[in-house]
């Protein structure tokens, strides 16, 4: 992996592209974490440019696995993903259809010991222990201790080589603010990687954002990718209309 201060000799965190910000990041095997909530808040450039990198064997830290053609569908499309560790994965027909048949590995979490998982990640905690799954699937293979006559299973923390983070404005230092609910698993997926890769909306010069308003301070971001105009999908909810309702 190159250093991630410098990019074709240049120092500075801003890259000219998606592309260009995985090269020399991404290899064949790695175990990477994608922010994002469903499709809110998903690093839509970064994710393309992944798939268009050919690796293979990832293993993806994600809430969701995106949908079919859209995010991590993609790269559940391509094959490229080898495992997921995820807490809901119920909108990719396609990662269903590969789970089912035997050829892609999955590790579930309840999504607070997933957002706690990698929240260790990023503060130098190894494990630590929590009473949800005790006494499920969760918790086999587990170890399990008792504190004040409750069982609880130890989780191990989350640290993944490299973190694909989507944020609504960075600086060039790389402080970054989120918009709304689009923050959720960001700031989590970003601290616990090794190494961090944001998507913005919109790049500011360093001292313009109010220290005050900054959700994510720039020591844990590395590379920083513009993206003004991504897609967004929305998801909605669709009924079926009864005869006569």
């Amino acid at each position: 992996m190159s250093d991630p201060s410098t990019l074709d000799g240049r120092r500075g965190k801003v890259v000219a592209s998606a592309a260009l910000a995985l090269d020399g990041v991404v290899a064949d095997g790695q175990t990477l974490a994608v922010g994002g909530f469903g499709l809110c808040g998903i690093p839509e450039a970064l994710i393309a440019a992944l798939r268009d990198s050919g690796v293979t064997g990832l293993t993806v830290i994600s809430n969701n696995a995106g949908v079919d053609g859209f995010g991590l569908g993609q790269l559940l499309e391509t094959r490229q993903i080898r495992k997921m560790i995820s807490s809901y994965v119920g909108e990719n027909k396609e990662f269903e259809r590969q789970f089912l048949a035997g050829e892609l590995e999955l590790e579930f979490n309840p999504q607070g010991t997933l957002a706690e998982r990698l929240r260790a990640g990023g503060a130098g905690i190894p494990a630590f222990f929590t009473k949800t799954g005790v006494g499920t699937i969760v918790a086999e293979g587990k170890e399990l201790r008792e504190f004040d006559g409750e069982t609880y299973v130890m989780e191990r923390s989350l640290v993944p080589q490299v973190s694909l983070v989507k944020a609504q404005r960075a600086d060039k230092s790389g402080n970054l603010q989120f918009r709304l609910t689009a923050r959720n698993f960001n700031p989590a997926a970003a601290m616990a990687g090794k190494l961090c890769i944001v998507e913005v909306e919109e790049v500011v010069e360093t001292g313009a954002l109010d220290p005050d308003q900054i959700h994510l301070p720039g020591i844990y971001v590395h590379r920083i990718v513009h993206n003004p105009n991504p897609e967004k999908r929305i998801e909605k909810r669709t009924i079926t209309e009864k005869a006569g309702a």
